[in-house]
């Protein structure tokens, strides 16, 4: 197994955080949050206690400015086009919602697009247009360049990363041919942001602060350009203002530990934890695909940090992982990516502060679960 790069920031990572009463290797669902991060949500509801929460609110406002600057600075934006909002979920709602094309319109979407996303699009008589990828789910660049000069549909929207299989799109290259054509780029960064760079032109950058930013959950983002967002029709206020778009009896608290989130986030290196966690997920796939039985579906040197398993009998082996050997992980099941995944996988996503011994106690439990299958 390769060792872990950058072992002092894993460090770090690890004692900025409550002890695990486990080990915790589901970060793609919802990360470890920092004391910090937890402290500063924790205060930040205490004062609205104190003297209410709207004044609580305006006096987080500097602090909420910040963060919306940092985070829009993330996908290449500014902080004016930045909404936070209370998911991944509800800022592909908010945008369908506002956005409006005629019903019956084509958005060009990737096989193994997440399920809520293509809810969301039917629920507003949106047609998912899937496209041409290879084997891991990669877009075709060059088909997808051939069905934008002469069929563009009214979007492209990109998952960067799935949620069932840790594979990065090709979304500067998605980003050109979009650029060059005139069609909307909407991108989902939920899987992507705080793993893998994310300042790619786009026209829409949403996700989620609860998986590996390390912040709170019931807090999410949805950032759009201004001439994208002027085309817009919000339930109300101005198109063009960002904040139109925001839910504003919201979870203050929440957005204030994203904040502290992203800041823990800088103060890392950028740079620096996407190294670390795209050597933490070569070192997990070397380690499981020597485990008899089950089959690492991600290419070793793939820059993220999960790890995607097929094998046998995969949701007992998710709950007996959990009941038996404290480790926590997600079962995807085909109704995840259901143009894509015909039978449960298991997903394994570690974040930073995972350690070597972690990665070989998983391995151990995995080969104890087909050791144990009857016959």
């Amino acid at each position: 197994m390769s060792d872990l790069p950058l072992p002092d920031l894993g460090a770090a990572w690890r004692a900025a955080r409550p002890r695990p009463a486990g080990v915790h290797l589901d970060s793609a669902a919802c990360s470890r949050q920092s004391v910090k991060v937890l402290d500063a949500v924790a205060h930040h509801a205490r004062h609205e206690a104190e003297v209410g929460g709207y004044y609580a609110e305006e006096s987080a406002g500097m602090l909420l400015q910040q963060g919306r600057s940092v985070l829009a600075g993330l996908v290449g934006m500014a902080a004016a086009d930045v909404s936070f909002t209370e998911s991944a979920s509800s800022s592909i709602r908010i945008l369908l919602d506002a956005w409006r094309p005629p019903a019956g319109s084509r958005v060009a979407v990737v096989p193994g697009e997440y399920h809520g996303n293509l809810a969301a699009l039917a629920h507003h008589g949106l047609t998912a247009q899937v496209l041409a990828a290879d084997e891991l789910g990669r877009v075709d660049v060059e088909a997808l360049g051939r069905l934008l000069r002469s069929d563009p549909p009214a979007a492209v929207h990109l998952t960067a990363v799935a949620s069932h299989r840790a594979v990065v799109q090709p979304w500067v290259e998605v980003s050109r041919l979009c650029r060059a054509t005139g069609v909307p780029l909407l991108v989902d960064a939920a899987q992507a942001l705080g793993q893998v760079d994310c300042d790619i032109p786009a026209d829409v950058v949403y996700g989620t602060s609860r998986k590996w930013l390390a912040g709170p959950r019931g807090v999410g983002f949805l950032v759009t350009r201004p001439a994208f967002r002027a085309g817009l029709t919000p339930v109300q206020g101005d198109p063009t203002d960002a904040l139109s778009y925001e839910t504003h009896d919201a979870h203050v608290a929440g957005r204030v530990g994203l904040v502290l989130a992203i800041g823990e986030h800088l103060a890392a290196g950028p740079a620096a934890v996407r190294t670390r966690l795209a050597g933490i997920g070569r070192a997990v796939r070397e380690q499981l695909a020597e485990v008899p039985g089950w089959r690492v579906v991600e290419p070793v040197d793939e820059p993220t940090a999960a790890t995607t398993l097929a094998g046998p009998d995969v949701a007992d082996t998710h709950a007996r992982l959990r009941a038996e050997h404290g480790i926590v992980t997600t079962l995807c099941l085909p109704a995840r990516a259901p143009g894509e995944l015909t039978e449960p996988v298991l997903r394994v996503s570690p974040h930073l502060d995972v350690t070597e011994a972690e990665i070989q106690v998983l391995a151990s439990a995995l080969r104890s679960s087909v050791t144990d299958l009857p016959g």
